[in-house]
């Protein structure tokens, strides 16, 4: 049986979301701060939203998307001029 460390690392790519990264991983920063984690899987933020970069915690679903931000605006207007 191969040794762990020889298997390859699975990494997943969300494009609306972060790095799923099958652990355990260690994330080396811009200003070489190693972050480990030794759990099975680990979530690398890649908006740089999140509170405990480079983790991430869900921050990227609070970002609005620019056609859906439009479409409400236009919506509420609509509402407020036939009121």
């Amino acid at each position: 049986m191969p040794n762990s460390a020889e298997q390859p690392r699975r990494v997943t790519i969300d494009p609306e979301g972060p790095l799923l990264v099958e652990g355990p991983v260690e994330v080396v920063g811009d200003d070489g701060t190693v972050h480990a984690s030794r759990r099975f899987a680990v979530a690398i933020c890649t908006c740089r939203r999140s509170r405990t970069y480079p983790w991430c915690d869900t921050s990227h679903r609070r970002r609005v998307k620019p056609d859906a931000g439009r479409a409400r605006t236009a919506g509420q207007q609509d509402t407020e001029a036939s009121s």
